[in-house]
């Protein structure tokens, strides 16, 4: 997710301490929330298993997550913006609340971006994300044909990247997909259909 705030001279990619360490906290709290959808421990869940789905889950929905944004992030550098991730630490705290009592609404934060943008580089920035999950969905289809634990991960690197794209594309409030659809319907529909339908596809399927 991103957000733009207000062309400048294009800065350098640069992470400040505080950026970094809002980026680690997200990834971890995240990881930790989808492990506990999965291993709920206070459900009896095994701590063992627990730990197995957090590591699982730092190197699925971590790293779908951590790219994602790194994503909107350059693309906003490359558009002369000075941008930064901040976590919303609020909706990271109902992420765990909510993964605890079996559902999960992952809002973990968004890079803000400043600096005067067309609606079309606008768009550009908002559409790094998803496209950055649909190459990662790829990336992760080959582990699927591995043996234990590579065929999770793969299936898990698919799904949750594919379940992000989808997300983030719809054209509603602060989600990339608002600023696609307002520059470019047809460009819009080009990510989004495919991403709602292979994501479909994968959950309800016989993925």
């Amino acid at each position: 997710m991103s957000h733009r705030t207000d062309r400048t001279t294009s800065p350098e990619l640069t992470f400040s301490d505080r950026e970094l360490r809002d980026l680690a906290v997200a990834w971890v709290i995240l990881s930790v929330a989808f492990a506990l959808l999965f291993v709920p421990i206070q459900s009896g869940g095994s701590i063992a298993d627990f730990i197995r789905w957090v590591v699982l889950s730092l190197f699925t929905v971590g790293v779908a997550f951590l790219l994602h944004e790194i994503a909107h992030k350059v693309v906003a550098i490359e558009h002369g913006q000075i941008a930064e991730f901040r976590a919303d630490y609020q909706m990271l705290f109902l992420a765990i609340m909510g993964a605890l009592v079996g559902f999960l609404f992952a809002a973990p934060g968004a890079v803000y971006h400043r600096g005067r943008v067309t609606q079309r580089e606008n768009a550009l920035i908002a559409l790094a994300g998803p496209v950055t999950n649909l190459l990662l969905a790829v990336l992760f289809l080959p582990l699927v044909i591995f043996p234990e634990p590579l065929r999770t991960i793969g299936n898990m690197g698919v799904w949750i990247n594919l379940f992000l794209a989808a997300f983030n594309m719809i054209p509603f409030g602060p989600l990339d997909g608002k600023s696609v659809f307002d520059w470019h319907k047809g460009i819009f529909a080009l990510i989004f259909v495919p991403s709602v339908v292979l994501a479909a596809f994968v959950m309800f399927g016989p993925f």
